[in-house]
């Protein structure tokens, strides 16, 4: 049977890539992104996929929403979480709210789907993605709530895979670095880009499907020995977080 993977954030980025890499290899996708205008653009002509309208912050719509992909697929073989937002500035500008908003989505959202999922899985031994971020493995300036729900992130999925592998369930994080998005070219001054591409190994920025491929590996019967790992699919940029760029020459 034809194996189903959902996917969170799905109406573009890394989510979008995801999405169109999973249904080239052979695999049904049920898409799902609060933002649903943007998600029935995405979705439209896409062979395969299903859109479902879901902020996943919000438990009863969470509740709600994986009945309804297991009804439309039969069952469900892959996760992957996704759906972020990010909050940037001074940790003493950061106020509850802000630090709020980013963990519903980053943390609570997270959980949420895979509690949701979790029995649909065990009966697929099937895998969770998290998706995560360099943000959560090293510090730095301006994005206390940003970097912290990643690093939860990132301990979420050791939990889930310590527990959930007597079941036959993998669950994996997924670390991305600075990609080359939309969103982050238009905000990224020249000065931020240069400074990304001394500190980056590789010395530039990765693509959507770079970080997509990476996902998809793990999702996919090639990594079936493969569980509670975190990979930074960074260009090597934790691998240098101590010392100065200039002195690794």
């Amino acid at each position: 049977m034809q194996k189903t993977a959902l996917v969170t954030g799905a109406a573009r980025g890394i989510g979008l890539a995801t999405t169109k890499l999973m249904l080239d290899r052979g695999w049904h996708v049920a898409m799902l992104d609060r933002d649903s205008d943007e998600l029935e653009i995405a979705s439209a002509g896409l062979h395969g996929a299903t859109p479902f309208s879901c902020d996943v912050s919000i438990q009863s719509r969470v509740e709600e929403t994986i009945p309804a992909i297991l009804d439309k697929f039969g069952r469900l073989d892959a996760v992957v979480n996704n759906a972020g937002v990010a909050h940037f500035g001074p940790m003493e500008n950061t106020d509850f709210q802000a630090w709020r908003t980013v963990m519903e989505t980053n943390l609570d959202g997270v959980f949420l789907v895979s509690q949701a999922t979790v029995p649909a899985l065990k009966q697929t031994r099937g895998s969770i993605v998290n998706i995560a971020s360099i943000s959560g493995l090293r510090a730095s300036t301006l994005r206390v709530a940003y970097g912290t729900s990643k690093a939860a992130v990132i301990h979420l999925t050791k939990q889930q895979a310590a527990e959930l592998g007597e079941f036959g369930v993998r669950a994996n994080c997924v670390c991305p670095g600075p990609v080359r998005t939309k969103l982050a070219m238009a905000v990224h001054s020249q000065d931020i880009i240069d400074a990304y591409h001394d500190a980056i190994p590789l010395n530039r920025y990765g693509s959507e499907q770079e970080i997509a491929e990476v996902i998809a590996f793990l999702c996919s019967e090639q990594a079936s020995y493969v569980t509670g790992q975190i990979i930074a699919s960074d260009g090597g940029f934790e691998s240098t977080g101590i010392g100065l760029p200039s002195l690794r020459n």
